[in-house]
């Protein structure tokens, strides 16, 4: 049977004595008081609390003495430990009190101070000129329809009453997907979305169908390969050219303010009789004409702004979607949306569409009528 413990080691006993003990608060206690910073307190905590500071180091030789003394000097050197990480926390809730005033004052923001704001975008003015044509027409009980942007040559052409010499098919009009001979191109206007409508809900009809058009043109300030077109349609019983004058009279005046529009005689496959639609110039209203001494840029002092096609739709392309020609007509029209623009807005160069120079955007939304 093993007997008591009676070893007396002078070094254990040294680093547990009560002076020594008390140094080692004292030293703690100290440093805590020095401490500024969090950091800091995290040394000073390594130092004088972690695993091998010397009060740490003192616990563990408790064992060491003697059963009858362990309780006494256990007692002393845990309420060291104690005092020592009751000052700490009391300390390190100060320093983080400080630290954050002194955080919250730095950050400080004078509201009433002008500030410089960070640039924003724009929209871009064929977006904001789709939106206002939208509510145009759908005020008027019209319907915005979309379609597929790569169409197939019976969409596209045939049922448009294109034939299959119509020049319009050529290489050099029409973007064909490789192979050809599927007979799959982009769309060179928004024409079939009207046949999808038509063939989908049959008559009557009215919806406009505004979107990106595909043409194999140069790329230069009056042309670009992708721009953009508004075409409407309206198929009921009784339409006539007396309808689509008014409904363009309407559009005009909400695109251009107070206008006139007239009709010039010209030829559409898909539309009989067809014409082409002028608006009358809405800087000058005609008196630019034969006036040198008051020229109009925006109408060259013709008076007049081609502004589109027009006219009424050929019964052949209804009787293509399944339409009765016998109790239905209809009208249809469309223009370029990026050439609206550009008289409506003063634009000068098309390539600036497609560049993403917000200050365009900017410019051009500003100067919008």
């Amino acid at each position: 049977m093993s007997g008591p413990n009676t070893n007396d080691d002078p070094v254990a006993t040294s680093a547990l004595d009560a002076a020594q003990v008390e140094r080692h608060v004292t030293e703690a206690l100290a440093a805590i008081a020095q401490a500024s910073t969090t950091a800091e307190l995290k040394d000073v905590r390594i130092a004088h609390v972690g695993d091998h500071s010397p009060l740490a180091l003192a616990n563990r030789e408790i064992g060491s003495l003697p059963p009858a003394e362990r309780r006494e000097v256990g007692k002393r050197v845990g309420m060291a430990r104690g005092r020592v990480k009751q000052a700490l926390a009391a300390r390190t809730a100060e320093v983080a009190e400080t630290e954050l005033e002194a955080s919250l004052a730095a950050e400080a923001v004078d509201v009433t101070l002008p500030v410089q704001t960070h640039p924003q975008g724009a929209m871009h003015p064929l977006t904001a000129l789709i939106d206002m044509v939208s509510d145009v027409f759908t005020s008027m009980g019209w319907e915005v329809a979309e379609g597929p942007e790569c169409e197939s040559e019976w969409f596209n052409f045939d049922a448009l009453n294109l034939g299959t010499d119509h020049p319009a098919r050529a290489l050099q009009d029409t973007l064909w997907i490789d192979p050809v001979s599927d007979g799959k191109c982009l769309r060179t206007a928004t024409s079939p979305v009207q046949i999808h409508t038509l063939l989908a809900h049959g008559a009557p009809v009215r919806i406009i169908s505004p979107g990106k058009v595909f043409r194999a043109d140069e790329y230069d300030a009056t042309h670009l390969p992708v721009f953009h077109q508004v075409e409407g349609l309206c198929v009921d019983k009784g339409i006539s050219m007396a309808h689509l004058k008014g409904t363009l009279d309407h559009f005009a005046q909400a695109i251009f303010g107070d206008v006139r529009t007239r009709f010039r005689p010209h030829y559409f496959p898909f539309t009989e009789p067809s014409a082409e639609v002028d608006v009358e110039c809405f800087v000058c209203h005609g008196e630019s004409v034969g006036n040198p001494a008051r020229p109009c840029r925006t109408c060259r002092s013709e008076g007049w702004i081609e502004w589109g096609g027009c006219g009424v739709v050929n019964p052949r392309v209804l009787r293509a979607c399944g339409v009765d020609t016998d109790v239905y007509s209809g009208f249809a029209f469309g223009m370029g949306l990026d050439r609206t623009v550009m008289v409506r807005n003063n634009a000068s160069d098309l390539r600036e569409f497609v560049e993403g120079d917000v200050r365009f955007s900017r410019s051009l939304l500003g100067g919008a009528r």
